[in-house]
């Protein structure tokens, strides 16, 4: 299999970094960078063409759920948030998955799993 390239999208710095931890360690992932805001991931996405960008559903401006509405055709979406009753309309805008950003670090392994699918395409449609 080929190196999964990642684009973080956050506006918490100490999400970012632990995003950036769990995932640049993992083996066959490549992280091609972060944006704290969606004018800046909209510029990554066009720029790197990741194969999954992770989105957290609650920004400043822009939120989440509109910014996959502008690259959900680019790149495969994984979203994230701890408001877990955004997960059906996530997925109806077209994400391929969604996790509990506050067990990234408790169960980053599952995170792992739902990037993988969703850089092959497959919605991972339980709730992690």
């Amino acid at each position: 299999m080929s190196v999964i390239t990642i684009l973080i999208v956050d506006d918490s710095t100490t999400i970012r970094a632990m995003l950036e931890e769990v995932l640049g360690r993992e083996p066959g992932f490549r992280l091609i960078g972060s944006a704290a805001d969606a004018e800046t991931a909209i510029r990554l996405v066009a720029e790197h063409h990741p194969d999954v960008t992770t989105l957290d559903i609650a920004m400043p401006g822009v939120d989440g759920l509109s910014l996959l509405d502008t690259i959900h055709l680019r790149t495969h979406a994984v979203m994230l948030t701890s408001r877990c009753e955004a997960a059906n309309d996530s997925f109806h805008r077209g994400a391929l998955g969604f996790f509990d950003k506050s067990r990234i670090m408790r169960d980053g392994a599952k995170l792992v799993k739902i990037v993988r699918a969703a850089a092959e395409g497959k919605q991972t449609r339980a709730v992690a």
